[in-house]
């Protein structure tokens, strides 16, 4: 049980830093999910030098090369999220990515052979169908609300295949790498838990950290884009929680991955709510049912 305390701070952790992703991203420039990718990097690699440094970590760097396919499927999706935010609303978006925690709970189920009660299995489904209603409910007020302002959208940005591509595309990278991620800690059991959960999210850190290296010189160097700090306020802010939750995520999804995958799949609801206090959108009845829903479903998967 200890596992749904870190398991619910990924959730709200990760739902805010959607909030500050979206405030971060710039419609207008198509290196912005680059420069946000950089960000995410050097956060997580701070971090990762902080833990070795302060709290005296043994480090093994052959952990980079046994978790990098993980690594790979993670930070692929999210990136792909980041440039899909440029196209969309947060509001859209998000429940639509996370749906990725309910495959993979499913994928966790079937192929590592971790098992699940009836009523699990039917808080799953629960917050399965609250995260897609989400998504629909999200679309179709989107649409009301711009014939009612008379607003011209090129509709290949808002609801063609060119949008909505991103957010399926990050569904199913993430939801491989959470099935990744727990074969991965399936296939090390043989060694102690919680040195097994500090060498995997240190070594996602580092690799975090090569990539945003690569980046900023493609941005930077090559393509001559500006890049200031000052200027990555809302990026920084997105990373910071970000690697706040990937922190407690690994502790959540190394003891209960079939749970826990789509337990933090609910963090969409975190996202919409925000959107909607700071991004100043409205909720319907209809939003609020299946937000309604997928608590109901974290609460029954907390009370399993």
């Amino acid at each position: 049980m200890w596992w749904f305390i870190p398991a619910i701070i990924a959730t709200v952790s990760w739902g805010t830093a959607d909030l500050f992703y979206k405030k971060g991203s710039v419609p207008d420039d198509k290196y912005s999910y680059l420069k946000t990718v950089i960000m995410v990097g050097l956060i997580m690699g701070l971090h990762a030098v902080y833990v070795i440094v302060f709290q005296g970590i043994d480090y093994d760097p052959s952990y980079m090369i046994k978790y990098l396919p993980v690594s790979f499927f993670y930070i692929t999706s999210m990136a792909v999220g980041y440039a899909g935010l440029r196209f969309l609303e947060l509001s859209v978006s998000s429940p639509v990515q996370n749906s990725s925690g309910a495959i993979a709970g499913l994928l966790t189920f079937i192929f590592l052979g971790q098992r699940m009660s009836t009523v699990q299995f039917a808080a799953i489904l629960l917050i399965t169908l609250g995260v897609i209603l989400l998504g629909v409910f999200e679309q179709r007020l989107a649409e009301l609300e711009r014939i009612q302002k008379k607003e011209m959208i090129d509709r290949k940005y808002k609801y063609g295949a060119l949008a909505l591509i991103f957010p399926l595309f990050y569904a199913i990278l993430d939801s491989i790498g959470t099935f990744a991620d727990a074969w991965f800690f399936d296939a090390y059991s043989a060694l102690d838990e919680s040195t097994l959960e500090m060498q995997a999210n240190l070594s996602y850190e580092f690799t975090w950290l090569l990539v945003a290296v690569l980046v900023f010189i493609y941005v930077v160097v090559i393509k001559k884009q500006s890049f200031k700090l000052k200027d990555q306020v809302d990026r920084g802010a997105a990373a910071i929680f970000e690697t706040i939750g990937q922190f407690f995520y690994v502790y959540a999804i190394s003891t209960n991955a079939v749970i826990v995958a789509p337990m933090i799949s609910a963090y969409s609801v975190v996202s919409v709510i925000l959107s909607r206090i700071f991004l100043k959108e409205k909720l319907t009845k209809g939003q609020y049912m299946a937000i309604l829903a997928i608590i109901v479903g974290i609460i029954i998967l907390s009370i399993e």
